[in-house]
């Protein structure tokens, strides 16, 4: 994709899943990939098999809902390669599957601090960066919980995906006049490690409720998100663009 081609992004959650795909797919590009991430190990797989594909890569130990550690990360990214042109927000959890006057007040701050803070906190340090170099493009992944709810008991869950799509709607009209544009991507059911251990029971009627009725592949998310950053998307901020087998389109 245009745009693309020595370019430096930041992937957090970049260590499994679609963010895993995700990095992956960026460093095809020729694009400088940083892995963001509270799993070294993993972390560490993912930028030797990027490094193996001639394409240049670092990971960085980094929890997003500590202010202090995204800052760092984020500054050593800029240290490592002096710029940094794209963005992808995609460090989250599912949280546990409850009625809401089951959960406790500890678990609904934990899923709200990582899925929607943290996205907060990635921004925060990221924008001032991108502007440092004439701007950049950010795509923070939501779900399809962004717009509709799953037939499970996930409010928490459900309420953290909204509150990402109303961040980067506000943050979109924020920064569009300098020159930095942010999105959203609303990834259905892919099949990644976070849900994998979900029960098929719960599962099945999300898989009958798309139109392709089968899980998605976080290797088709990735091409979405590259997208969103390339130059072909130069006059969209501020949407969110749902992967999920046409789940919320019935």
């Amino acid at each position: 994709m245009e745009g693309l081609n020595n370019k430096v992004v930041i992937v957090t959650g970049g260590s499994s899943g679609i963010g895993k795909a995700t990095a992956i797919a960026f460093a095809r590009e020729h694009t400088k990939v940083a892995i963001l991430s509270i799993q070294p190990e993993e972390g560490a797989q993912v930028v030797d098999e990027i490094k193996g594909m001639g394409s240049e890569a670092i990971f960085i130990h980094m929890d997003v809902t500590r202010s202090n550690e995204v800052k760092k990360a984020v500054d050593t990214v800029f240290e490592t390669w002096g710029r940094l042109d794209f963005a992808v927000n995609n460090a989250g959890i599912n949280g546990e599957v409850a009625k809401t006057v089951d959960y406790t007040e500890d678990d609904w701050d934990r899923i709200i601090s990582i899925n929607l803070k943290g996205v907060w906190l990635s921004m925060k340090y990221e924008i001032p960066k991108m502007l440092e170099t004439g701007g950049g493009a950010i795509v923070n992944i939501a779900s399809i919980c962004s717009s509709v709810s799953f037939p499970l008991d996930i409010a928490p869950y459900v309420a953290s995906k909204h509150g990402v799509v109303g961040l980067t709607k506000a943050i979109a009209g924020e920064y569009a006049d300098q020159g930095i544009r942010v999105n959203a991507v609303a990834p259905g059911a892919i099949r990644t490690p976070l849900n994998q251990d979900i029960p098929d029971e719960m599962t099945k009627p999300i898989i009958d409720g798309a139109m392709i009725k089968r899980w998605g592949l976080p290797g088709e998310v990735a091409p979405a998100v590259l997208f969103l950053c390339s130059d072909a998307a130069g006059f969209i901020t501020g949407a969110t663009l749902p992967v999920d087998g046409g789940y919320i389109a019935q």
